[in-house]
């Protein structure tokens, strides 16, 4: 089949974007209902097919749904080439590309329309199965069941600054509720806001960003905030071996901690947008070694730096994508421990730390995880649950903090120092008990290798052997096989 430009009806695109082979230009609806004053439309709103970047590289599967075209509904023929491109996708192992634009299921197809959702839901999944990933641009409007179906079901979305973006239309939402939605909800800002997208990016500038999010362009690296990354250095201070000196030196709010060093340990970074900034997460390359890093970040204006529940949502859904796509996973830990208020308890920390941990321990790649500052508690272990775990030399990792630790045991915060130096929590101590693998100087290039060369190994399933271990030295009796 012949490339034709990807757009509006006229064929004028923004972008430029070429198929290099469309499909299913012959499928056209029968008008399934006989719907009174419904005319199939002679363009149809989804569009699909290969694209390859201007030297022939980087093939993947597009699919262009526009609301230019018949309100980007998606009736009987979009959904199934939809499908039809998500199964080619599939079996010849491209990841795919999605552009959309849509008011929702066409109307005027009813169930015909409907079940759509589930059919193209369903090649999906199969698509995930194989290991793929899939890149969604949204622009205004997206809307309706094709919102509620593939559109929201991407590894990664991204989308137009200023787009609606809800399930139900605000015109829906008022006949609905009996109430219009105010300007700020169903936007694409609101959505970023809350999680649901990775980024908001300029309608010019998506082609370049799906590309690189599918890994088939370079990607930009992680940019610091202001005030980042300048006093705050990975060159350390000599201090003394003392637990509590150590420990006020991991705390100290000059010391780098997990997205310094996400950036300094990268070369490209995409991000997974999630609301709580105690936890970063992106696919991520590391001298040309694609990974999803996951960073702990505690830092002034982040609360307490204590990861709430949303947090470790986060981590779940980065280290399930790492999962899939059999990219390895490194983290970086630094946090005084998860949030224990009484919003955090209802909104399920226990249920997401056991989660988050349930996730490492069933990752099938090989995980990493370095121990930058401080490892507070479960809310630490839940990343450092991975199959090479280091500490640099000034860090700690403890069961819970010492002022929390001799509340509880002694009913007396001001033994924290003793109790800090009791728990045996430097990185010096705990790679003599087994805890961790080595004691890194503060050096990027070090830590680099050292995470490299874990990587190297490629032994994933190799965390909980260090853990059985460790637990061995504690206990005596009889083994268990005995």
């Amino acid at each position: 089949m012949t490339a034709s430009v990807i757009g509006t009806p006229d064929g004028v695109d923004e972008t430029a974007t070429h198929f290099a082979d469309e499909w299913d230009l012959d499928l056209v609806s029968t008008d399934p209902l006989g719907f009174a004053g419904y005319t199939p439309p002679a363009i149809e709103s989804v569009r699909s097919g290969t694209v390859r970047a201007p030297d022939g590289t980087g093939e993947h599967v597009f699919i262009d749904c526009d609301f230019a075209r018949h309100g980007g509904t998606m009736g009987a023929v979009a959904g199934e080439r939809i499908v039809r491109a998500v199964r080619r996708a599939t079996d010849r192992a491209l990841p795919v590309a999605f552009r959309v634009s849509s008011g929702g299921a066409r109307l005027q197809e009813g169930m015909f329309a409907l079940v759509q959702m589930a059919r193209v839901t369903s090649a999906l999944v199969e698509h995930r199965r194989a290991g793929l990933m899939t890149a969604a641009a949204l622009r205004h409007p997206t809307t309706g069941g094709v919102y509620a179906s593939w559109a929201s079901g991407a590894d990664v979305r991204i989308a137009a600054p200023g787009a609606v973006i809800g399930f139900g239309g605000p015109r829906v939402v008022e006949q609905v509720t009996g109430v219009r939605p105010p300007a700020s909800s169903h936007t694409a800002e609101s959505a970023y806001a809350n999680g649901l997208l990775d980024a908001l990016v300029p309608e010019p500038e998506q082609p370049a960003r799906l590309r690189a999010v599918l890994g088939l362009a370079a990607a930009d690296p992680l940019t610091l905030p202001a005030g980042r990354g300048g006093p705050r250095t990975a060159a350390a201070s000599p201090v003394s071996s003392d637990a509590w000196d150590v420990a006020g030196f991991a705390r100290s709010p000059r010391r780098a901690s997990g997205l310094e060093w996400a950036a300094w340990l990268t070369d490209s970074w995409i991000e997974l947008h999630g609301t709580d900034p105690a936890i970063r997460a992106g696919i991520a390359t590391v001298d040309g070694v694609r990974v999803v890093l996951i960073a702990m970040d505690r830092v002034p204006g982040a609360g307490l730096g204590l990861p709430g529940p949303a947090a470790f949502r986060l981590a779940q859904r980065a280290i399930s994508l790492a999962d899939r796509l059999h990219l390895p996973v490194v983290t970086l830990v630094d946090t005084p421990g998860a949030d224990p208020s009484p919003d955090a308890e209802a909104d399920g920390i226990a249920h997401e730390i056991s989660a988050t941990m349930a996730a490492m321990a069933a990752l099938s790649s090989v995980s990493v995880s370095i121990v930058v500052g401080e490892g507070g508690s479960g809310g630490a272990m839940a990343l450092a649950h991975a199959d090479h775990v280091a500490m640099l030399r000034h860090s700690v990792f403890w069961v819970i903090g010492p002022e929390a630790g001799s509340a509880v045991l002694y009913r007396d915060p001001s033994r924290a120092a003793g109790l800090a130096r009791a728990f045996a929590p430097t990185a010096a101590e705990l790679v003599g008990s087994g805890f961790a693998e080595r004691a890194l100087p503060e050096s990027i290039t070090g830590v680099r290798r050292y995470i490299l060369d874990s990587i190297a190994r490629n032994d994933a399933g190799h965390r909980t052997s260090r853990w059985n271990a460790m637990t061995e030295r504690a206990y005596r009796g009889a083994g268990p096989n005995s």
